[in-house]
């Protein structure tokens, strides 16, 4: 019994001690980690699981609690239609997008990267995931707002592809 409650003991230890793959991820200070993690958010996983990641990382008034990497979000500061319309709510997608903007951009001044994290072809890559978690959104809404929400979806991704740069 005593030699079953050591080696009890033992496996439980070190089971605690070896890091889930979600934690394993969030481990910043280098560029590979740092990299692997922005990247497993904006491209590998649901929406709506990132939106709810993002919130736990979002402190109180939406100050940052993970001061790792760049949290905030204008939530795609479209002037004349905002976020949210009658067939479109635009929100969530427009959040993994400025985390996807701003975290690449900071990748690259951190690592000093010369467009390693920040080109064109990873601009492209995620303008498209933003085209399409908007286009996921309109999917689930109602049958006659889809015409409509779909042709904002398309708005919003030619507004990015024209004004983001590079």
């Amino acid at each position: 019994m005593r030699r079953f409650a050591r080696v009890l003991v033992a496996v439980t230890s070190l089971l605690a001690a070896v890091p889930s793959a979600h934690t394993a991820l969030a481990v910043g200070n280098n560029a590979v980690n740092d990299s692997a993690y922005v990247q497993h958010l904006v491209f590998n996983v649901p929406l709506s699981q990132f939106s709810n990641t993002a919130r736990a990382r979002v402190g109180l008034q939406g100050t940052a609690g993970d001061t790792w990497f760049d949290w905030s979000t204008d939530l795609c500061s479209a002037p004349l239609v905002g976020n949210t319309g009658r067939s479109f709510n635009f929100t969530e997608p427009c959040r993994r997008h400025d985390f996807a903007y701003r975290n690449t951009h900071l990748l690259e001044r951190r690592y000093g990267g010369g467009g390693q994290f920040w080109n064109s072809t990873s601009r492209k890559r995620i303008d498209l995931q933003f085209l399409d978690d908007t286009k996921a959104h309109c999917a689930s809404r109602f049958i006659f707002d889809r015409p409509s929400c779909y042709a904002w979806a398309y708005t919003f991704y030619g507004a990015v592809r024209l004004v983001a740069g590079p």
